[in-house]
C-alpha cells in the first residue's frame, strides 16, 4: 500500500489520453434531449430573444429540424406547443389538429427512430397562463378538475405517436390519472416521464417568453415546489413512482444537484434532469460578454449534472453540445 508521501494523483492527469482513460463520468449526444417549441400556423420561425439559437417553429419547418437532429446524433426531442388561440380550460392541449400532435406525426414520419416526448400541461393553452383549471371565485387552480384534462391531452399525444408523455403541471395524482387514461385508450406501451420534483423557480423566465405561458395573475407557488424543500421533493418522487411513473425528473438541474443525487440514490428508475431556460440564458449572456469560455462552461455544467446522477439531460444546449462532443478537445 502506498504511503501518503508517495501518492501522486497527478500522474493520471499528465496528458489528454490519460485523463480520458480514467474519466469517471461520460457525456454523449444520446444522453441529451432537445426541446422544440412548435407553433400553430405555417412558415413560422420566430426567434426567442432570451434564448439565442432557439425559435418557435411551425410543423412545416420540422423537416430541417429533424435533419439537424439526425446530423447531430441526437435521438430524443421534447415538444411544447404554442396554439393559435387560448381559452379558460386549455382545450387546445388535446386538439388532434393542434401543433404538438401534428409535430409528433411529422417527426415520426421523417425520423421513425426518433424518441418523441410530449410535455403535458395546460399553461401554454390557457388564457390565464396557469397549469390547470382556475376556480374563478377563489382565483386558484383546482386540482381534481384539472386531472381529466391532463389525461385527455396525454391520450391525444399518444394517439399521434408519442413515445413518452411528460406531465409537468404538478397536480396531485396526475401520473395515476394519465396512466389510467393511456391504458384505457390502448396505449399501455406509452411511458410517463414525471416532472416529479419541479420547483417554483426563478430560472424559468426565458421559457415563459418561448412558450407564451406567463401567468396572467399570481404565480405557481401554490402547486410547484418551494425551493427550500428537499424532503418534500423526495416525497413527490415517491408518490409518482407509486402512481406508475416510468422515468423521473428533477427541474431545474443546476441549483438542485443535491436533489438529483438524492433521487438517484432513492430510486432505480431512469432519472432526467432539466437544465432550464434560465441556466442556458445565463451561460449565453456571459459568453456573449466574453466572461467565460462557452464551450467549456456548458460542457462542464452538463457533466456536473451527469455526475450528480442524471441518466438523461434536457438542455437547450443539446445541438451545440452534441457538436462540441464530436470535435477534438479535452
Amino acid at each position: 500500500m502506498s504511503s501518503p508521501d508517495s501518492a501522486r494523483p497527478r500522474r493520471l492527469r499528465r496528458t489528454a489520453p490519460l485523463r480520458a482513460l480514467v474519466r469517471e463520468t461520460s457525456l454523449s449526444p444520446g444522453q441529451l434531449i432537445h426541446p422544440v417549441f412548435v407553433a400553430a400556423g405555417s412558415r413560422v420561425n420566430r426567434p426567442i430573444g432570451s434564448m439565442p439559437g432557439h425559435a418557435q417553429i411551425s410543423v412545416d419547418a420540422l423537416a430541417a429540424e429533424a435533419d439537424a437532429l439526425a446530423r447531430a446524433g441526437l435521438g430524443t426531442v421534447l415538444l411544447f406547443g404554442i396554439p393559435e388561440a387560448k381559452d379558460a380550460s386549455g382545450s387546445g392541449a388535446w386538439d388532434a389538429a393542434g401543433p404538438v400532435p401534428r409535430a409528433i406525426a411529422e417527426f415520426k414520419r421523417r425520423e421513425p427512430t426518433l424518441t418523441v416526448i410530449a410535455d403535458v400541461c395546460l399553461c401554454e393553452y390557457t388564457d390565464h397562463g396557469h397549469c390547470g383549471v382556475v376556480d374563478s371565485r377563489r382565483g386558484e387552480v383546482v386540482n381534481d378538475e384539472t386531472l381529466p384534462l391532463l389525461a385527455r391531452a396525454a391520450v391525444a399525444y399518444a394517439d399521434a405517436g408519442a413515445d413518452i408523455v411528460a406531465p409537468s403541471a404538478m397536480m396531485d395524482g396526475q401520473v395515476r390519472a394519465i396512466r389510467a387514461a393511456l391504458d384505457g385508450a390502448g396505449h399501455s406501451e406509452v411511458a410517463i416521464l414525471a416532472y416529479a420534483s419541479k420547483f417554483a423557480s426563478a430560472f424559468y423566465g426565458p421559457f415563459r417568453e418561448a412558450a407564451g405561458s406567463a401567468p396572467a395573475f399570481g404565480d405557481r407557488r401554490a402547486y410547484q415546489l418551494d425551493p427550500a424543500n428537499g424532503r418534500e421533493a423526495l416525497r413527490e418522487a415517491d408518490l409518482d413512482v407509486a402512481e406508475g411513473a416510468d422515468l423521473l425528473m428533477v427541474k431545474p438541474a443546476g441549483p438542485y444537484l443535491d436533489l438529483v443525487r438524492e433521487v438517484r440514490n432513492r430510486h432505480s428508475l431512469p432519472l432526467v434532469a432539466y437544465q432550464v431556460s434560465g441556466e442556458y440564458a445565463m451561460l449565453k449572456a456571459a459568453a456573449e460578454r466574453g466572461w467565460l469560455d462557452e464551450r467549456r462552461a456548458a460542457l462542464e455544467s452538463l457533466i456536473g449534472i451527469r455526475r450528480a446522477g442524471a441518466d438523461l439531460i434536457i438542455t437547450y444546449y443539446a445541438r451545440e453540445a452534441a457538436r462540441w462532443l464530436r470535435e477534438p478537445g479535452d
